[in-house]
């Protein structure tokens, strides 16, 4: 005991935390430490299927293509190479449908029944990059939204379920065609309703196609109703190979227990990503599966790569918003995956003997089977760990001895590895993932000295590694000046660089037809309104700058399509994206085939302060220029609009 005991010690000195108080009960009250046994003797608990990062739901990695380098890669080394930050298990992803999924809209591979493109969007080129990093890293589908002919009219999924089913396969079938990425689960319709005719139809059709590798997650919405129409459906029960629910805080209910099937939680955390989000993440990633027997946790989002303005700004493991500065920013939530990433991999397996501590918070232990065990230990306090959903019940975490004993085919190991981490809210002397002296076990037991809001992993893996890059650029705000005239001929991606689509999607598109200077053009290409997942605008949209803008020119070149009823609006201090898009203020300036114009104050046109004629029709290029300028004094404020038409 002695052993253990100055063991500890030496160990806290080296960080340089610790007080003349804290050696003291150390010694006084050692023997008072509560015990904790990791046992394998008896079997052990449910296999590990992995942590992981969600791109989507909706175009949360918009911005991060757009980066140069070597700044693109050294973000996407952060979160997928392994050894060196996040090291991410899996990496799920959004099956674009056209629609606003969240923060903006995401391409489909099939805009119309007959058209087929496998390159449009970013989410193949992300998941070949996170196969590049980690070859093993496991690629989840997922759709939000379908594109219209899906529905045959109707906002509805499931009344041809074998059209949903071809759509969604032909997305997995491409992946391995187009980019040889093999998608190893799929899932149904995001936080909406399911379908049992449509899954068991998707079961059968995937082994039809030799798909038989690629699993089923359902319904990532709820434990319920899922759960218990599997207890009833042995057919259902029989092609779902994983219950996902999202945001289950850290609990799940007895008939998903019941199953026998893997519970995930296949979208959790969504919260801000200061050190208050950090504690969140740490606290769940081990109580997930202590109070609810989950096996895998899944961020929303993967980085926070979209305008801040928009809903969610900096939910994500990471921020990487400036691709116009090539900033970024590893926030804590990186370091505290790489405590539990870093020293497990998919496959191993949960100890039964984890839980919580006395005086609060909880440890979870798992083994490789070959004699690899890490232990992750987090001491998180409620209000330094709660997360946007669900309401966190309170609870209290103080300051502890802890001695664990090793027994089983553990019981031989005499030194353990060391990663620590410490969120300080009083100094903001924080400390992420630092690596502390091995300690020594003395007859396979071994005391650790928790204060509050720590993480530790103390593992036989000696591959861990703190990854680093120079410091990136200092932040800047969007340019002031900005253009794009689209000439881009072979272009890497379908969208123009910092565009968020936020209804409809634009294209880069080469317009053959024209003998002038309009070739090269960005054109909207939806014209039938998808089976939404929110309530899309009516009027498509697409936002770029900076929101805090007051005085702005916008001008560009358009050209409407549709005779007589077509339109187009450029726009100037819009004030929402993402699901409140159709209820976004601003100054639209419109023009419209029948050769009528009006400037209104919102999107949907209804707040009308001015109209009249414009002489604009269709097939002919106008150029469409909108000043607005912004007097502020502390006794008036005073807006002065100026719109412009001509022809090209």
């Amino acid at each position: 005991m002695n052993m253990a005991v100055k063991q500890n010690i030496s160990v806290f000195k080296f960080q340089g935390i610790i007080s003349i108080f804290v050696i003291f009960c150390s010694y006084v009250f050692a023997c008072r430490a509560q015990s904790y046994i990791l046992d394998d003797e008896k079997g052990l608990g449910r296999e590990f299927d992995g942590i992981g990062g969600l791109s989507g739901g909706g175009a949360t990695s918009r911005l991060l293509v757009n980066y140069p380098e070597p700044y693109r890669s050294q973000v996407l080394d952060y979160l997928f190479k392994p050894n060196f930050g996040a090291s991410l298990h899996i990496l799920k992803v959004e099956i674009g449908g056209d629609a606003q999924t969240t923060d903006g809209t995401e391409p489909s591979h099939m805009h119309y029944e007959d058209d087929e493109n496998y390159f449009r969007g970013y989410e193949w080129w992300l998941m070949r990059e996170a196969k590049k990093r980690n070859p093993n890293i496991t690629l989840i589908g997922l759709p939000w939204a379908f594109p219209g002919w899906i529905g045959r009219g109707k906002n509805w999924p499931y009344d041809y379920p074998d059209i949903t089913v071809y759509y969604v396969v032909s997305w997995i079938i491409g992946a391995k065609q187009y980019h040889d990425l093999d998608i190893d689960y799929v899932g149904i319709w995001n936080e909406r309703n399911f379908d049992s005719k449509y899954i068991k139809l998707l079961r059968y059709t995937l082994d039809k196609h030799g798909l038989e590798r690629v699993k089923i997650i359902a319904s990532d919405n709820l434990w319920e109703p899922i759960s218990l129409f599997m207890m009833l459906d042995t057919e259902l029960r029989d092609v779902v190979d994983v219950i996902g629910a999202h945001y289950p805080g850290t609990y799940t209910v007895a008939d998903a227990v019941k199953t026998g099937k893997k519970l995930w939680s296949s979208e959790d955390y969504s919260t801000f990503n200061d050190d208050i989000g950090g504690g969140c993440w740490a606290r769940i990633l081990n109580q997930n599966y202590v109070n609810g027997l989950m096996t895998s946790t899944i961020s929303w989002n993967l980085v926070s790569s979209y305008y801040e303005d928009l809903p969610f700004g900096k939910d994500g493991l990471m921020t990487a918003q400036e691709p116009w500065s090539g900033n970024y920013l590893v926030e804590s939530p990186i370091w505290i995956t790489a405590h539990t990433t870093q020293f497990t991999q998919p496959g191993w397996s949960y100890l039964q003997t984890v839980g919580h501590f006395k005086h609060g918070g909880s440890y979870v232990a798992l083994t490789d089977g070959l004699g690899n065990l890490t232990i992750v230990i987090e001491t998180m306090t409620h209000d330094h760990s709660v997360c946007i959903r669900p309401p966190l019940p309170g609870f209290n975490v103080s300051a502890q001895n802890a001695t664990f004993s090793l027994k089983g085919s553990f019981s031989t190991l005499t030194v353990l590895q060391v990663w620590y981490s410490r969120f300080d809210f009083k100094t903001r002397k924080t400390t992420y993932f630092k690596q502390l002296s091995p300690i020594k076990l003395s007859d396979g037991s071994f005391t650790l000295n928790l204060n509050v809001d720590e993480v530790y992993t103390l593992t036989t893996i000696t591959t861990g590694k703190k990854g680093s890059y120079p410091k990136p650029p200092d932040s800047k705000p969007f340019p002031k000046k900005y253009l794009d005239d689209f000439n881009v001929r072979n272009p890497s991606f379908t969208e123009a660089p910092y565009f968020a689509d936020q209804t409809g999607v634009f294209e880069y598109f080469i317009n053959m037809s024209d003998p002038g200077d309009h070739v090269f053009t960005l054109r909207q290409v939806v014209t039938q309104r998808p089976v939404t997942w929110v309530a899309d605008a009516d009027q498509t949209i697409s936002v770029i700058g900076d929101h805090s803008w007051q005085n702005m020119t916008v001008s560009c070149d358009i050209y409407i399509e549709t005779a007589n009823k077509g339109g187009v609006f450029v726009a100037g201090r819009v004030t929402k994206g993402g699901g409140e898009v159709r209820n976004t203020k601003g100054i639209f300036f419109w023009v419209f085939a029948d050769g009528t114009y009006k400037v209104t104050n919102d999107l949907r046109g209804e707040i009308v302060l001015t109209e009249g004629l414009s002489g604009t029709r269709a097939g002919v290029w106008h150029t469409l220029t909108l000043r607005i300028e912004v007097s502020i004094s502390l006794s008036s404020f005073r807006l002065r609009l100026q719109w412009h038409l001509s022809l090209c």
